[in-house]
């Protein structure tokens, strides 16, 4: 899925993350760079409101899958490893 199909469902993520307690949602990878092909995924960098789990963030997933029809990964800024986080922060971008 593009950059302009994700969009299209703005809000209807926005309301996700809210649900979910993600106060933050960024789109990197293949997507970002405009590079998607018929088997791409989606690659989201989220970061989670004070007090959420991991638990938060496998229900928005699964919730952005159903509502994107797609297969969705989601990662944590702080927690990518050293050699790839500057990369994914330089190319991701706003929700």
């Amino acid at each position: 899925m593009e950059l302009s199909g994700i969009r299209a469902h703005r809000y209807a993520l926005q309301a996700l993350a809210r649900k979910h307690g993600v106060a933050e949602v960024q789109i990197f990878g293949s997507t970002a760079r405009g590079e998607t092909g018929p088997d791409s995924d989606l690659d989201l960098l989220v970061r989670l409101e004070a007090g959420r789990s991991l638990l938060d963030r496998a229900a928005f997933k699964v919730e952005v899958e159903e509502l994107l029809g797609v297969s969705v990964d989601v990662a944590n800024p702080d927690t990518l490893h050293p050699l790839i986080r500057e990369r994914v922060q330089r190319e991701a971008q706003p929700l």
